[in-house]
């Protein structure tokens, strides 16, 4: 369902698309935020225009498809964003690996733990750069609430996992 949602949000913001063109936005945009492979988004694309929710609106050499949102497209768009329960149960295997941390030797874990650091720190990065990147286009809409959460959540996974190596350091040392 999400990937529907964001698939109608690019087109609302970005106006009538290819699913090439989509899944370049869905890349520069989404993708920090919800991950989806080419392969995913053609076909619901073709799923999407089946229920009524985009049009093609045209068709260029080698099949290439234009899709619109249409009236009914943008309303279930609204509906799901202010009309759903947003609190669902999360796969997050970061969190089942924490979980399961005390199964390790303290070495094994401080050294899982300061590598799971370093990624953090490398996306926490790149996403702060993505920010000054694009302050200095000036565009800070579309996306800006969800790159400050990406931030802030890698900034916190960052900064717990370099806490929890320290911790076990200490406890491990005794």
């Amino acid at each position: 369902m999400s990937l529907r949602m964001a698939l109608l949000g690019l087109l609302a913001v970005s106006g009538p698309a290819s699913g090439y063109d989509l899944t370049k936005l869905f890349e520069k945009s989404i993708s920090h935020a919800w991950h989806a492979r080419h392969s995913q988004i053609y076909p619901e694309l073709n799923k999407m225009a089946a229920d009524g929710l985009v049009t093609v609106q045209e068709e260029g050499p080698r099949g290439r498809k234009g899709y619109a949102i249409t009236e009914e497209g943008s309303r279930r768009l609204r509906e799901w964003l202010v009309g759903t329960e947003h609190f669902r149960p999360v796969r997050d295997e970061g969190a089942l690996r924490a979980f399961l941390l005390p199964m390790l030797e303290p070495p094994e874990a401080v050294a899982l733990l300061r590598g799971e650091a370093e990624r953090y720190g490398a996306k926490l990065a790149a996403l702060e750069e993505f920010d000054r990147a694009k302050a200095r286009e000036g565009k800070s809409g579309f996306g800006r609430y969800a790159l400050d959460l990406g931030i802030r959540q890698m900034r916190m996974m960052r900064d717990w996992a370099e806490e929890t190596a320290d911790r076990i350091e200490r406890d491990d040392r005794g």
